[in-house]
């Protein structure tokens, strides 16, 4: 029996009328999942190296009744990988899981970034050591070709220092999968594809990149397994691979060797093509070797890859890290985030791109699931008290609304109550009650500069920090980061495409179709670069009756002028603090709306038929019918960090009764 279905129930007794109200008019099957969700829309813990004493189906029970839906694990890092009885604890953990019926995910390191396998990988392939080509200004030969591993993530994360391998060596990769996921199989093939759904990879990266060093009171923490060597002068680098220049060779036609200062320095079209043209390789290799492979191993397996980057916040990072954020992301099943903090407001700054980044590799692929790995971190490092409940499920709430499903929890449980723990669970699982099965229905592109990064970015020594680039990138980062917030900020849902989702896209109808939805608008970052090819299909989309809004660096593009595509879900007053994210299900509009600000919201939104709407509340459970206010307006109150979820009437043609 579900016993937290109890404190479900309890929460929603004051809507029982209402919900036979609804029944006349919701699915059924809606209101089932709405009153009592199962795991599979719940939440799931990460716990690394299950105990003994967690790993019996009492103890797993026990997480049930917090509300829980089930664990992301990893055998114990204690003998990582190579000691039998922690294999025979963690069997008996998913067993246990099986056994009350959660869900388990499988998180594939010895802490972070992935791909070392606790270093057992370079124990048995040291020639498979990430590579770096630095660039030494003051040697008469200024190429060096050496390690990447002093001045990088890879000595300057919160889990160890430790050497790493080679994302784009296909070998090292090969050797990580056999070390960990192959491990992994051998001792749990009978879960796979049923109990076990999906392996996580953390943080995995280029590692050739100066992100900064660790604050002396976390460095001195951190367990150094490989020693660093103080002589290794930090240079500005890229990636690099045995096969590398054979690659170049064969996919453009030309050496790159003869030209790799043009990696560093110069500023001539011939400098900036040769950037482009090796970040474009770069990005190819790790989304192929890397994620792919790890993806192909998964698919073979019976279960999903997921996991998530380093550094999504902004475009500055990706090209150093993975080539292409977007583009590496789309090579995972379900693609996902990782947010460090759960203050609600992070979303109208930064937030909104660390959560849209792997919602558009989803979308771009005709996927719906995305994964968030959730905590208070940031709140704990700067010695604040821990995330209240109201804004933990404000922070779930907005992540909800850009598409995210999957929420995987580093929150600590012993700062929390049983009760506030069961309520996070149930405001969870109520989100993906109603929205995991619908699909987000953006009608806007925002286009993602990579292009650009590609052929500004110039490699530094010293931290990687936007002020260390030319202007151009610089403004080009700051015009695309703004345009994103106002968007965010005035309501606008909206989608990031690439180029290559661009090229890939057919015109429609005056629409982009990318994986089985429609896109009325797109949007260009002022300075934004676009290939010609491209550039000839987003003409042939405005010919066809597309919008095509250009941000200028004279004039800003405001969210207004961009929101006229939606007839739902707009707000008067508007305010900067409310987050709106759109969705169809069977023909239903749905719209789900966050205050994730500090005070009151009270307002209406835009909404057709308004008088046939009704209002969900996924913190109380209560479901009523919402209040018109004039012709085609709703009332909405929303106290501070509150979400409400708006359902519509039905229509023919659910894919347009969001537009």
């Amino acid at each position: 029996m579900k016993n937290f279905a109890k404190v479900t129930i309890a929460f929603a007794v004051v809507a029982v009328s209402n919900l036979s109200m609804a029944r006349q008019n919701l699915p059924a099957d809606w209101l089932a999942a709405w009153r009592d969700p199962g795991v599979e829309f719940r939440p799931l813990q990460i716990v690394h190296g299950v105990p003994a004493a967690q790993a019996t189906p009492e103890a797993m029970e026990q997480l049930k009744e917090l509300g829980l839906g089930g664990i992301v694990c990893n055998v114990s890092f204690d003998k990582y990988l190579v000691s039998e009885a922690h294999w025979q604890t963690l069997v008996k953990a998913v067993e246990a899981c099986k056994q009350v019926g959660l869900r388990v995910w499988l998180y594939d390191e010895l802490g972070y970034p992935s791909g070392a396998a606790g270093g057992l990988v370079l124990d048995k392939m040291p020639q498979g050591e990430a590579l770096a080509l630095a660039y030494d200004r003051s040697r008469s030969d200024p190429f060096v070709l050496r390690p990447a591993y002093e001045h990088t993530h890879a000595s300057n994360n919160f889990c160890a220092a430790r050497r790493y391998p080679n994302l784009i060596d296909e070998k090292a990769v090969a050797c990580f999968i056999e070390t960990t996921h192959q491990a992994y199989y051998q001792r749990l093939q009978p879960f796979f594809g049923t109990t076990i759904e999906a392996v996580f990879t953390d943080e995995p990266s280029l590692i050739a990149v100066n992100i900064g060093p660790l604050p002396d009171s976390v460095r001195t923490k951190v367990r150094v397994e490989d020693p660093l060597d103080p002589n290794v002068a930090p240079l500005p680098s890229v990636p690099w691979v045995a096969d590398l220049p054979q690659l170049y060779r064969q996919r453009y036609g030309e050496g790159i060797m003869a030209v790799r200062r043009s990696l560093f320095e110069g500023s001539s079209e011939a400098d900036r093509r040769v950037r482009r043209q090796f970040w474009a390789l770069i990005s190819e290799l790790v989304a192929e070797r890397y994620f792919g492979q790890i993806q192909r191993w998964a698919g073979a397996h019976r279960v999903a890859s997921s996991g998530h980057s380093l550094w999504e916040e902004t475009p500055l990072h990706h090209a150093a890290l993975e080539g292409n954020g977007l583009k590496v992301l789309s090579r995972m099943d379900i693609p996902g985030l990782d947010l460090l903090t759960s203050n609600p407001e992070a979303v109208i700054y930064t937030g909104w791109m660390t959560a849209n980044l792997p919602a558009s590799a989803a979308l771009a692929c005709g996927g719906r699931r995305v994964m968030t790995e959730v905590s208070d971190f940031s709140e704990t490092m700067a010695g604040k008290p821990p995330a209240s409940v109201a804004q933990m499920c404000a922070t779930a709430a907005w992540q909800a609304a850009f598409g995210v499903t999957e929420f995987t929890l580093y929150y600590n449980r012993s700062q929390r109550s049983q009760e506030e723990y069961r309520r996070y669970g149930a405001f969870v699982g109520r989100l993906n009650a109603l929205l995991r099965q619908a699909q987000p229905a953006p009608r806007v592109l925002l286009y993602y500069p990579i292009v650009n990064v590609w052929t500004d970015y110039k490699p530094v020594a010293e931290k990687l920090v936007l002020e260390s680039q030319p202007k151009r990138l610089q403004e080009t980062i700051n015009a695309f980061m703004g345009l994103g917030q106002r968007l965010t900020r005035g309501q606008v849902s909206f989608s990031l495409a690439d180029h290559e989702i661009l090229a890939a896209a057919r015109v429609r109808k005056g629409r982009f179709r990318i994986a089985g939805r429609s896109f009325a608008s797109l949007v260009l970052p002022a300075g934004a670069e676009v290939p010609a090819d491209v550039e000839k299909k987003i003409e042939r989309f405005q010919a066809d009756g597309g919008r095509v809004l250009r941000d200028m660096t004279a004039r800003k593009l405001n969210a207004e002028s961009v929101a006229s595509v939606y007839d739902c879900g707009l707000p008067n007053p508007g305010s900067e603090r409310l987050v709106v994210g759109r969705f169809t299900r069977e023909g239903w509009t749905i719209l789900l709306a966050v205050n994730v600000g500090a005070a009151r919201y009270d307002g209406t939104l835009t909404a057709p038929g308004a008088a046939d709407w009704w209002i969900a509340d996924p913190d109380t459970g209560r479901i009523e019918r919402a209040r018109a206010s004039g012709v085609g307006r709703l009332t909405i109150s929303l106290p501070p960090r509150a979400a409400r979820i708006l359902v519509g009437p039905r229509t023919v043609d659910g894919n347009d009764a969001s537009s």
